[in-house]
């Protein structure tokens, strides 16, 4: 072990998978896990204004939240690509994992209710304006996904850098924008002002497009490209023949990421959808 300064792990797990290797002590010259991360910065990020005990856990809060965010909005962006180049099931794990982030996100709040209206108020006033509503990342996840308000644009006219940003997202067609130019593309027969119009503006009904999904959730065999092949591979089973014993074919997580619940009922010889979330 001449010029390696690391030990050998001599333990094994059940399947002596770690046996022999290596771990290393010395990170002189070596990445090391605080250098990865840059850990120095993240965790000297943090700075209370007011000196109360209870501030650093709404900082931490908040910053943890946008952290979270910029994951969400790397997703979005990848996802919103390959809808645009007509690539779903890669953007169908993307939006999974944008659904787990949420529900990260309203979890983290469980911490927050820790802290009273009292501890709040004792460091509120060094907070000075600032206020989660001013989060330009929130703001980005807002109009990538279609809720697009024009006026949302004047907090963040201070920053020319991130009113041009989200002025840009403003401006473009939105996830599900270019989901419906998707469907037009698919053959869909959807009226020519939801595929060119002006983008500033949230989506409005339409009945073409109400049909063209309706149409989609009717015919999952026909339109949901890659779901059932999914579930093929993942329970061995194209239909479940009459007289089967599989009573129903238990709701899947990526079922509910996609808004659906997949059941498959006794002696019925196709996958049924259930449009109620519709």
């Amino acid at each position: 072990m001449s010029g390696d300064k690391s030990a050998r792990y001599t333990g094994t797990t059940d399947d002596g998978a770690l046996q022999g290797e290596a771990i290393y002590t010395d990170f002189a010259e070596r990445m090391s896990y605080g250098g990865y991360l840059q850990l120095d910065r993240i965790l000297s990020a943090q700075t209370p204004r007011s000196g109360t005990h209870d501030e650093m856990l709404f900082v931490i809060i908040h910053q943890v939240s946008e952290l979270w965010m910029k994951l969400m909005l790397h997703e979005l962006e990848a996802a919103l690509a390959l809808v645009k180049a007509d690539t779903l099931r890669p953007a169908f794990k993307m939006l999974a994992r944008v659904k787990r982030i949420q529900e990260q996100l309203i979890d983290a709040w469980s911490v927050l209710t820790t802290m009273t209206p009292a501890d709040y108020s004792r460091f509120r006033d060094a907070l000075g304006q600032s206020s989660g509503f001013q989060s330009y990342q929130y703001r980005a996840i807002e109009f990538i996904l279609g809720n697009k308000q024009a006026a949302m644009l004047k907090p963040h006219a201070h920053d020319p850098d991130l009113h041009a940003r989200l002025a840009e997202l403003l401006e473009r067609p939105s996830l599900y924008d270019e989901a419906i130019r998707m469907l037009a593309r698919r053959g869909f027969a959807i009226d020519a002002g939801q595929l060119e119009r002006d983008w500033t503006e949230p989506h409005s009904f339409d009945r073409s497009v109400h049909d063209a999904w309706l149409a989609v959730y009717r015919e999952p065999e026909q339109h949901w490209e890659g779901l059932l092949p999914m579930y093929r591979q993942r329970y061995g089973v194209a239909v479940v023949p009459a007289g089967s014993k599989f009573a129903a074919c238990p709701t899947d997580k990526a079922a509910e990421y996609l808004g659906l619940s997949i059941i498959i009922p006794k002696c019925l010889n196709k996958f049924r959808i259930n449009i109620a979330k519709i």
